[in-house]
């Protein structure tokens, strides 16, 4: 994997981490909407601030401390805190930093192709 890390560079591995966040974020709200109705259930989320990875790591926390926050405030007589208002705004940014970073990603290997042809 070292000479692909040198070849590609930390680009690679930083688009791959940030749509697998994405990835994350959408599992986690699309949960959140399938238990709106479930008693005590409380919302989760997911940051998408990459600043965050990078604290972690000074800070020591493990690589698998995804970010993944509890929300555990109640909305509802039953418990349950999701509002199905935030969690498909939530959806509806995180498909489009999704597709933003598909373009990136798309763009970045365009230009890697061009300079092997020499074009």
């Amino acid at each position: 994997m070292r000479i692909l890390d040198n070849l590609f560079g930390p680009d690679v591995d930083n688009y791959g981490k940030a749509m697998s966040r994405a990835t994350l974020r959408q599992s986690l709200l699309t949960n959140n909407l399938a238990n709106v109705n479930t008693p005590g259930y409380k919302r989760r989320d997911v940051s998408f601030d990459m600043a965050l990875e990078g604290e972690q790591k000074k800070l020591g926390l493990s690589n698998r401390d995804s970010g993944i926050t509890t929300d555990n405030s109640s909305i509802r007589v039953d418990g349950n805190n999701v509002d199905m208002e935030t969690e498909v705004m939530g959806l509806a940014e995180t498909e489009t930093r999704y597709n933003a970073l598909t373009e990136m990603t798309a763009g970045y290997f365009s230009d890697l192709k061009s300079v092997i042809k020499g074009s």
